[in-house]
């Protein structure tokens, strides 16, 4: 949903080095900006992430018209809450691992094409997933994501990236099992799963793949996709099918699309949240229309 309005030519930059790439990045980045024309007010690097969400904040508190995130998608997810409502530009430097939000939009994932889209992209406004009112950017996942988000060792995401994923979930998914998943609808009605696994798509990447391909940022509608099947061969099947793109995918997911959908799993579970886990079932899953303005490419 384009704006009309110019990218702001001056900008507040935060990196959090915490991240895969942040670290030796944060340099390269500075220089990059200044070589495209985006004047930076403030460069910031923020090496615990727990203070990312606060740093965002007082930026945007002081006045900037734009301020450009590194870091992963965890730490998007983190910051975005911080710009609803406020004049402010949201800008994303993809420094993470697997970059989901950054592929939803378009952006490319090496670090001067990032740059190039600052310069030279335009501004949106785009839809956030909420779960239990606390906004998202791209998809929170139930069942085997969570398990890896929880468990993986943060010196293998950091060594082999998403190839860390990978090798974490082949181990985890010996300890995986179904679960039972009930729907409730605004009208009240309600539906039962038997499920291995449960997405709720604002965008339709998760993990560095598209999962959830009918997921649009600016739909005003929050996808729930449901991986059915009795055991871990289904989901290896789906995920096999979904990253190579097969049309046998479409037959191992349901997916219902709506503005608000509560969410109860039997047992209750965690949710990992664009990487992170920090929620747990049941929840209420909803979509805020429209209401996060960034620079996407043109």
């Amino acid at each position: 949903m384009e704006t009309g309005a110019a990218v702001p030519r001056e900008a507040s930059l935060i990196v959090n080095t915490h991240s895969r790439k942040g670290r030796r990045m944060f340099r390269e980045a500075k220089a990059l900006l200044a070589a495209a024309g985006v004047e930076l007010i403030h460069a910031i690097a923020v090496r615990n992430p727990a203070d990312l969400n606060a740093e965002v904040g007082a930026l945007i508190s002081s006045g900037a018209k734009m301020v450009i995130v590194g870091g992963g998608d965890g730490s998007v997810s983190g910051s975005v809450d911080s710009f609803i409502g406020k004049d402010c530009v949201f800008a994303l430097l993809p420094l993470g691992t697997a970059n989901s939000f950054a592929r939803t939009l378009g952006i490319p994932l090496d670090l001067p094409g990032a740059v190039d889209v600052i310069a030279n992209g335009r501004r949106a406004r785009i839809d956030l997933g909420a779960i239990n009112n606390d906004y998202f950017a791209n998809v929170a996942a139930i069942g085997l994501p969570s398990l890896v988000g929880s468990t993986i060792p943060d010196g293998l995401k950091r060594v082999l990236g998403r190839l860390g994923y990978i090798v974490w979930g082949l181990w985890s998914v010996l300890r995986f099992r179904p679960f039972e998943v009930i729907l409730t609808y605004k009208d009240g009605r309600s539906q039962r799963f038997r499920a291995l696994e449960l997405r709720i798509a604002n965008g339709s990447y998760l993990g560095g793949t598209e999962v959830a391909e009918e997921a649009e940022v600016d739909s005003g509608e929050i996808i729930v996709q449901i991986v059915t099947g009795n055991g871990w061969p289904a989901l290896a099947w789906h995920w096999l099918t979904t990253s190579l793109k097969l049309p046998a995918r479409r037959r191992t997911a349901e997916t219902i699309r709506g503005r608000f959908i509560r969410i109860e799993t039997v047992p209750s579970l965690p949710i990992s949240i664009d990487g992170e886990v920090t929620a747990r079932t049941p929840v209420d899953a909803s979509v805020a229309r429209a209401v996060l303005e960034l620079v996407v490419p043109r």
